[in-house]
């Protein structure tokens, strides 16, 4: 699941990505905005979501997965598309406009 927070008076987008996962240890977001290195979700108090606030520029697509015990790939369900890439799968995308 992702939200996003639009501001008036910044270039940017708060957008928070969450992931509700009680079966893995960690979580990661990786990204091409990051040149694809992960950022380590962190998880709710008392077992809940994974979660990240990842502030945006506005007017940009960003292209991303989850990364689960540092081997299982995801997809967000609530992306604003799915792009495929060079393995085979898709990406999630993003768009802050």
């Amino acid at each position: 699941m992702l939200t996003k927070k639009y501001y008036k008076t910044k270039p940017e987008v708060e957008v928070t990505f969450e992931v509700a996962r009680s079966d893995v240890a960690t979580a990661e977001w990786v990204s091409d905005l990051t040149d694809w290195q992960p950022l380590a979700m962190k998880r709710a108090p008392k077992g809940g979501p994974f979660r990240l606030k990842v502030k945006l520029p506005k007017d940009q697509t960003v292209q991303f997965r989850y990364r689960f015990n540092g081997t299982d790939w995801e997809n967000d369900e609530a992306a604003d598309a799915y792009w495929p890439n060079e393995h085979g799968v898709d990406n999630s995308v993003v768009f802050t406009a």
